[in-house]
């Protein structure tokens, strides 16, 4: 398979997840599903990238900018990388989820929180953390 549809076949299974995660009822199975089918589809393809892939690259690593940029020149790296990232956001934006849902969170609450974290990783989980945070701080003042 050739990694222009790899790379087209992973960001739309982890779409899919993203979709499920913010509109969908947050059943057990489901939840599930996202963990160990999608984002467990998306670890393996990430591992298989990198282990047929990665050491492969003349000059590439990760001791300086300059090797980490070798790598990336590479098409089927450049995938794992962004498979890395798939998984990884997804893996946390199912976390948030599951956080917010057994805080009580508004699922319009954990809408815009989980659409950062999809579209900036760190900084939904940042803000996300802002917002754990406040609401503990609330709770304080309330005692």
């Amino acid at each position: 398979m050739h990694v222009d549809t790899v790379f087209s076949l992973a960001s739309s299974v982890a779409l899919g997840g993203w979709l499920l995660l913010i509109f969908a009822p947050r059943w057990p199975a489901l939840v599930a599903f996202i963990r160990s089918g999608l984002i467990g589809a998306l670890s393996l393809t990430y591992a298989v990238l990198v282990f047929v892939y990665f050491f492969r690259v003349e000059d590439g690593g990760f001791g300086s900018i300059a090797e980490v940029r070798a790598l990336f020149l590479s098409d089927a790296v450049l995938t794992a990388g962004w498979v890395h990232y798939l998984a990884f956001d997804l893996f946390v934006g199912t976390w948030i989820a599951i956080e917010a849902d057994r805080r009580g969170f508004n699922r319009l609450l954990q809408g815009p929180l989980l659409v950062a974290t999809f579209m900036f990783g760190p900084l939904g989980l940042l803000l996300f953390s802002i917002t754990r945070a406040s609401e503990a701080a609330l709770t304080l003042r309330k005692v």
